[in-house]
């Protein structure tokens, strides 16, 4: 049972009478009943509640950024009409609107009401709770009951590295020959033989079939099909860290809905966490890698298996992918390097590139990965990338003051910790990509280009 204002107003009219009658007990008495009995009759016409019957419909999918639509049916079973309102609880961060909305549903009747979703964050977002409030005829009470009603939608990382796909597939198709280009990349793998032209190299030049020929002829490569690329996503605590501008607007964005208005917030929206900045370059990466070919497989670990996905073909790939990643949160603990390098060599038998998403933290690499490094990179080509924090380098070059040098001085040592980490990275053979976070999946893509053109995979 719930009351509403037109009852608190009732009684703040009988306080009035009570104040003015000659017999102020007598009348307490007299307008105590009358609010009591009005209140009763109210709730005996009022349409039950607990006979609804809920059903739902609509989006289970929905990319970060994006909008979802989710119908509920209410069906009266009922012999009286259910007058009132209701409300659909979801979680803050699916942004679901309207959340208070009008019904109104005659005897054997049922009416939809939609809700948009808006969501601030990956993952599933369920719902908790219906709850229906059913108002009298005068006005005075209402029956009040929750239904559980359930429905889940899964939101997806954006992929907002996907403007940059097209041209790095066309410099994946000039590696691969099938555009023109000034310059052929090379390979391992043997393609063709041709006529020399000018401005070929002459270490390309086969001279076995130069002979038999009688004219100059070069060998043409091709840059490796088939190559396994392994990407490993590190979700330990240092992966929580928020860097960077949110690309897509994590407050929620002026909406209009029944009875509601959402303003925008006016503080500026946090950052992405380094988890999801990662996710995204690796997005480009396997779509770049398997347009070209190659068996692209996933890893998230911190201290244990978080997700894993292997043997997706090309055309399933993505959507693996983004189902997997959308639940994955980064987790409060320091990521076991050794056990990283276990279940990596455990899943991956034969050499490979081998793509380690991870933060360029000195101290964290130290205690994790820097001592089982030899074991990765001495069966696999090794890849680190990692996502650098453009506040850091902000704060290097300002000196006005006396708290921004200090400032400044506690970044350059920050720098130039990272210099030192990524410069033992490379003695030990690891390729290293250090970037900010909207280059970090260009700049990854393009690092795995070069190897290809390389012949280093």
């Amino acid at each position: 049972m719930a009351l509403t204002g037109r009852a608190g107003l009732l009684a703040a009219a009988g306080i009035v009478v009570v104040l003015l009658a000659p017999q102020p007990g007598a009348a307490l008495a007299g307008v105590c009943l009358l609010l009591a009995a009005a209140i009763i009759v109210d709730l005996v016409f009022a349409g039950a509640v607990r006979p609804l019957r809920l059903h739902r419909s609509g989006d289970t999918l929905v990319r970060l950024g994006q909008t979802a639509t989710v119908e509920l049916i209410v069906e009266n079973p009922g012999r009286r009409r259910v007058r009132g309102r209701i409300r659909d609880a979801w979680p803050p961060s699916a942004g679901a609107v309207p959340r208070v909305a009008a019904l109104d549903v005659p005897a054997g009747e049922r009416r939809r009401i939609v809700v948009t979703l808006n969501p601030t964050r990956r993952g599933d977002r369920s719902s908790v709770a219906v709850t229906v409030r059913s108002v009298g005829p005068l006005g005075l009470a209402a029956r009040q009951g929750s239904h559980r009603s359930p429905w889940s939608v899964r939101v997806l990382p954006p992929f907002l590295s996907r403007k940059h796909l097209p041209s790095r597939l066309a410099r994946l198709r000039e590696l691969d020959g099938r555009h023109p280009a000034l310059v052929r990349g090379q390979g391992t793998e043997f393609d063709s033989l041709r006529e020399y032209v000018v401005g070929d190299d002459v270490r390309s030049i086969d001279w076995r079939a130069t002979a038999r020929r009688n004219d100059v002829v070069v060998r043409t490569w091709r840059p490796e099909r088939d190559r396994r690329v392994l990407i490993v996503l590190d979700t330990g605590r240092t992966s929580a860290g928020r860097v960077g501008d949110a690309p897509v607007p994590l407050a929620g964005a002026a909406a209009q809905g029944p009875g509601l208005l959402v303003r925008p917030d006016p503080r500026p929206a946090p950052g992405w966490p380094r988890l999801d900045w990662s996710m995204d370059a690796a997005l480009l990466l396997a779509a770049l890698a398997g347009r070209a070919g190659d068996q692209v497989d996933f890893l998230a670990y911190d201290r244990a298996v978080r997700a894993w996905v292997s043997g997706a073909s090309r055309t399933e790939l993505l959507s693996s992918l983004v189902n997997v990643m959308a639940p994955i949160e980064a987790e409060l603990v320091e990521a076991d390097g050794q056990g990283m390098v276990a279940a990596v060599l455990s899943r991956a038998k034969r050499r490979c590139l081998v793509v380690l998403l991870t933060d360029l933290n000195a101290a964290a690499l130290d205690e994790g990965l820097m001592p089982v490094l030899t074991q990765l990179s001495s069966r696999h080509l090794v890849l680190v990338a990692g996502v650098s924090d453009p506040r850091v380098a902000a704060m290097a070059a300002r000196r006005g003051t006396t708290e921004e040098v200090y400032d400044a001085a506690a970044a350059e040592q920050a720098q130039l910790a990272r210099r030192r980490i990524t410069a033992r990275l490379r003695r030990h053979g690891v390729e290293v990509v250090d970037a900010p976070p909207e280059d970090i999946a260009p700049a990854l893509a393009d690092a795995y280009l070069a190897l290809k053109a390389a012949g280093r995979l």
